[in-house]
This record gives structure tokens, sequence and C-alpha cells, in this order.
């Protein structure tokens, strides 16, 4: 299993999970080397394989370099998990310029659809190989659209809904099947990002569940979309909202 964004959070979370159940995991990661690797450490003193990878992936270079290291020191790949994402501060839509737009959209969308087809190119039966699954991290900004907090972050996660969907269809003869999660409010670092730490415990009283989520919950989901539990689902959009 290769996770994008996978040193913190819930890419983190999914690592811990799959390698839990027998998966050898690529831990990707662009910054923070120190989260990565210490991860890949716990997993292995765990008794599991696992291997810290840094690549850019909204850069299609780094992305073939990514999914090349990662099979040759782990082996064929059977599951791909977009986790690599981005927020920023809270503006509204006119205090937002070119260079954020660009930024979010090159990690947030661009860098899923090259991974994805770095993917496809190795897992479906049309390229010589065994199938697999794709499961896509959106989020329920999707639905909302975050006005007055991160509008744009709120339209790439919408794209990544599509991308699932279309994706989805387009390879399942291939023996690929391409799902997504859909996460709420989850307790995460990336709240401290948009410059409100406290976010996730200040909006969970409007929660049905009145809690945030936790990562751990979210790999769950993601671990089931790939398990043969799911096997007949595919295009399908998970969510992991508490309710909302």
């Amino acid at each position: 299993m290769l996770i994008t964004g996978g040193g913190r959070g819930i890419g983190a979370a999914t690592a811990r999970l799959a390698a839990a159940r027998g998966y050898a995991v690529a831990v990707n990661y662009v910054k923070d080397d120190r989260a990565a690797n210490v991860l890949v450490s716990e997993i292995r003193a765990s008794g599991g394989a696992a291997v810290a990878i840094r690549a850019d992936v909204s850069q299609e270079k780094e992305v073939e370099r990514l999914f090349h290291q990662a099979v040759r020191e782990l082996g064929p790949l059977s599951v791909l998990v977009n986790s690599a994402g981005i927020v920023d501060r809270r503006a509204r839509v006119d205090e937002i310029h070119e260079a954020r737009l660009q930024r979010m959209m090159a990690i947030n969308v661009v860098g899923s659809f090259l991974c994805a087809a770095e993917a496809v190119r190795r897992l479906s039966t049309r390229h010589g190989g065994r199938g697999g699954n794709i499961v896509n991290v959106s989020s329920a900004a999707s639905k909302y659209g975050s006005p007055g907090e991160y509008v744009d972050y709120a339209a790439s996660k919408a794209a990544i809904d599509v991308f699932t969907i279309g994706l989805a269809r387009e390879v399942a003869a291939e023996g690929i099947r391409v799902n997504a999660v859909r996460p709420g409010i989850i307790n995460t670092e990336i709240h401290a990002s948009s410059g409100d730490p406290a976010r996730a415990q200040r909006l969970a009283p409007e929660l049905p569940l009145h809690r945030p989520g936790t990562a751990q919950e979210v790999a769950n989901a993601i671990l089931w979309l790939v398990s043969d539990e799911a096997s007949y689902c595919t295009g399908t959009i998970v969510d992991v909202a508490g309710g909302r």
C-alpha cells in the first residue's frame, strides 16, 4: 500500500492499521521527514514492513520516482491511498490570490490525478497488472463549500469527489476499484494550518455525534473499502463525518 501524505494525521493512522493487517506500507511525505521516519520505525518495530519516501506529488517526475522506489523496496503495488492534501489560512474568496490557488490545486487535485494515473499503469489488467484499489481522501467541505473559511479547499475536494466517480467507471472493467472517504471534523494537525488549531473542538457541539472524529476512524473506513468486504463498491464515497 502506498499512502501519499502518510507521515501524519489520517495518512499515518492508515499506515499503522494497514501494517497491522499485513500490508507492506510506503509512507510518502514532502516535508516532515522526522514524522515519517518515526512512523516507519514504529511499524518495523512491530514486525511490519515500511519505507518512508520523500516526493512532491504535484510533480510528475517525482511521482514516477515515488512509485518506482516503493515497488523496488516493497514489491508490487496493490493499493494507493491519495491522502496528501493541504489547507490554508481562513480567507474569503476576494482575499485569495493566484499563488494560493495554484498551490492548493496542484497538491490536492493534480497530485491525486498524477498518483492515480501511475497506480492505474501498474494495477490495470489492461496494462498487465493484477488489479487493486485506489482510495481518495476527500472532505465534507466538498458538500458545504466552507464559506468564509476556505472555499478553494472545498472546491479542490469537490473535484476529488467527481474524479473518484469518473475514474471508478473508467477502470472498473480493468480490475481496479476506486472509492473515497469524505471526513468531516477530524481531530488532526490540519486545523492548525488554517490558523485555528482548536477548530475541531470548537465545532464539535454542532455535529449530531457532538464530538470530532479521529484519524483512526477514517483509517478504519479506508481499510474497509480496500477489503473484500467492500468488493462490490466502486465509485462510492463514504462519509466519516459524525452525521453531518
